[in-house]
């Protein structure tokens, strides 16, 4: 199987892209905060031995894509940048996936670039209307109690990420620390937890104007895992709602972590949607077991 690490021009700095497959239809791929490219790794393989082209960039800041100075890191920023990384990767239209706060970038792109993306599907998405979302506000005040109880060290993001991380699974079993660690391992060292927690500040309300869902043209289609405790069965179809055209998809037995929890399942369900193109999708459920 074909696969590649790129240094992508974005504009305000260079972004880290993972390309899986050639030659067949771009499927980009979104990661959410506090993660990276990494997340997808198992979801793109599949893609990729299925004829597509899997697309997993680390967005400004995160992973190994530069951390730039005075960059605000919002979902706008993150927009434009992926809108620059795509016309050098010669993408001029994709199914863009995003997962929890990706999705909102993703939404972002969808609605300000509207020739990029064809099909939006939205993974566990963070309220729009809620930031920075409640489990990102549990983060940063965990670490203000680390900070106050000893000095963070080299593992401070380590010890923040880790609860962060199995909450979002649907139990923390399956996120044992090794993985938690290669989840924080970009934000390793004295100032990891820093850079960290300014990614979390520049998703604070007021950093960027209101996402406009009325702008989304594409067809979108909302999954969620069944197990997931923030995308709860209320939350994901009243976004779905939003949106001129959506259908919704439940993953079973997944939490948030979809990709990492059930990549075989999602990666059905993107390879269903890419061949359906702009049609809409009859609601499917997908069963899922750990690491399926």
């Amino acid at each position: 199987m074909y696969l590649e690490h790129l240094r992508v021009p974005a504009g305000e700095g260079v972004l880290h892209v993972t390309r899986a497959g050639r030659g067949g239809r771009p499927i980009v791929l979104v990661h959410g905060f506090g993660s990276s490219s990494f997340l997808w790794r198992h979801v793109a393989v599949r893609l990729a031995t299925a004829g597509e082209v899997a697309l997993a960039p680390d967005l400004l800041g995160y992973g190994e894509s530069d951390r730039p100075l005075d960059v605000a890191y919002g979902l706008i920023e993150q927009s434009r940048a992926l809108d620059h990384a795509l016309t050098a990767l010669r993408v001029s239209r994709a199914i863009v996936v995003g997962i929890d706060l990706g999705a909102l970038v993703a939404i972002d792109l969808a609605a300000r670039f509207p020739e990029r993306v064809g099909r939006l599907v939205l993974v566990s998405p963070s309220d729009p209307d809620d930031l920075p979302p409640p489990e990102i506000r549990a983060l940063q005040r965990s670490a203000a109690r680390l900070a106050v109880r000893l000095d963070p060290g080299l593992f401070g993001a380590l010890a923040v990420l880790e609860p962060y991380l199995a909450e979002a699974a649907a139990t923390p079993q399956r996120i044992p620390r090794r993985l938690a660690a290669r989840y924080a391992a970009p934000y390793v060292g004295r100032d990891g937890l820093q850079h960290l927690l300014l990614l979390a500040r520049s998703l604070e309300a007021g950093q960027d104007e209101p996402l406009a869902l009325d702008r989304v043209r594409a067809p979108v289609t909302v999954v969620r895992g069944s197990a997931d405790r923030f995308c709860t069965s209320e939350g994901a179809p009243a976004i779905a709602r939003r949106f001129a055209q959506a259908d919704l998809a439940t993953i079973e037995g997944a939490g948030r972590l979809v990709p990492e929890e059930a990549p075989a399942p999602l990666a059905a369900l993107l390879l269903e949607l890419a061949a359906l193109g702009g049609a809409a999708l009859d609601p499917p459920v997908f069963s899922a077991t750990p690491g399926s």
